[in-house]
């Protein structure tokens, strides 16, 4: 990394640099990422240098809170450390961008829209963790309990790069609370996460490609829900992608918020195209059925959460359901690195 800071200096140097200033922009933003993570592993590798010369003074007079205080600074240090390699991973493209993500009910009815729900408080748990911001753009509730669909913004750094290892469907396994009989019931639903596009991203769209219609909002909020006709749907007939937005107060907002899911859908489409494939994270968005999962929350007749792509298992089912997912996203991205 050392000798590609050096390459970006001599370009920044050069007396024709700035002709294109977006273009030297570029460079120069690269050269301070590169150069940032290049000191913290420079940082790194000295907290390791002092620790080892303070564990071996300790050592010898034999100083154990010492040791432990050491002890407690390593974990910490393994942790950071796992951060950066996690980020480091994160080079892709569009692993940088905000995300959309969207998670649908599968079959099943009440079963499946109230394990929708779960899923969707869990990743907003696992968001305010990591200090990214939500907004829910879309809701469609269930009939009598949990959700049928939602869809919501996910803003902070690499958002999209950590989201897009939960594409796919996720599989629960339980005693139904809404079945009289007590019986174990297992429920689907999918998740799917679009790289959210941002102004810089030009994605044309004829007008005449459009259908715009518009609806009353529906779901939670009483009093409070809009009851004029302010939700807006958008299909794009030449690919049949339809989207919506409902949770916006004016019809306005709503059609310019649509507009930003649909982009964001269209680049997403676009990228797969451009590389003549569907890549290996949508293959797995086709069935809500048995035997496509990505991952299983098993609450009965034990308690465990395992994802099959990297066989990582979690007994503490709890935990993950409330937003503690970070293991299984790394353990992920890390299996999808090496192949």
């Amino acid at each position: 990394m050392r000798m590609k800071i050096k390459d970006l200096e001599e370009l920044s140097l050069k007396k024709d640099f700035w002709n294109d200033q977006d273009h030297a922009r570029a460079v120069l933003q690269k050269k301070t990422t590169i150069s940032d993570k290049v000191d913290r592993w420079d940082r790194f590798n000295r907290e390791i240098s002092d620790m080892e010369t303070l564990a071996d003074i300790a050592v010898q007079e034999k100083d154990e809170h010492v040791l432990q205080d050491i002890d407690n600074e390593l974990e910490q240090l393994n942790q950071s450390v796992s951060r950066e390699e996690l980020n480091m991973m994160l080079n892709g493209e569009q692993d940088a961008m905000n995300a959309i993500i969207s998670i649908h009910a599968g079959a099943g009815g009440t079963e499946a829209q109230d394990w929708t729900e779960m899923l969707l408080r869990m990743y907003l748990r696992w968001a305010e963790k990591k200090n990214f911001v939500t907004k829910i753009i879309d809701f469609l509730p269930g009939d009598e309990a949990g959700v049928k669909s939602v869809s919501f913004t996910l803003e902070g750094e690499y958002a999209y790069g950590y989201a897009k290892a939960e594409i796919g469907i996720h599989r629960l396994v339980r005693i139904s609370p809404f079945d009289a009989g007590a019986r174990r019931h297992t429920s689907f639903a999918s998740v799917f996460v679009y790289p959210e596009v941002d102004d810089d991203i030009k994605i044309e769209i004829n007008e005449d490609d459009l259908r715009i219609d518009t609806f009353r909002a529906g779901g939670k909020g009483g009093q409070h829900v809009n009851k004029t006709d302010s939700a807006v749907r958008i299909t794009h007939l030449p690919t049949g992608i339809v989207v919506q937005c409902q949770n916006e107060r004016s019809q306005h907002q709503n059609k310019a918020m649509a507009m930003k899911f649909l982009k964001s859908r269209l680049y997403e489409r676009e990228l797969q195209l451009k590389n003549q494939k569907i890549d290996e994270e949508n293959k797995q968005k086709k069935d809500i059925a048995w035997g496509s999962q990505i991952r299983s929350y098993v609450l009965h007749p034990y308690k465990m959460v395992k994802d099959h792509r990297t066989n990582l298992e979690s007994g503490n089912a709890g935990k993950v359901l409330d937003g503690d997912i970070d293991e299984f996203i790394h353990a992920y991205l890390m299996s999808a690195k090496m192949h």
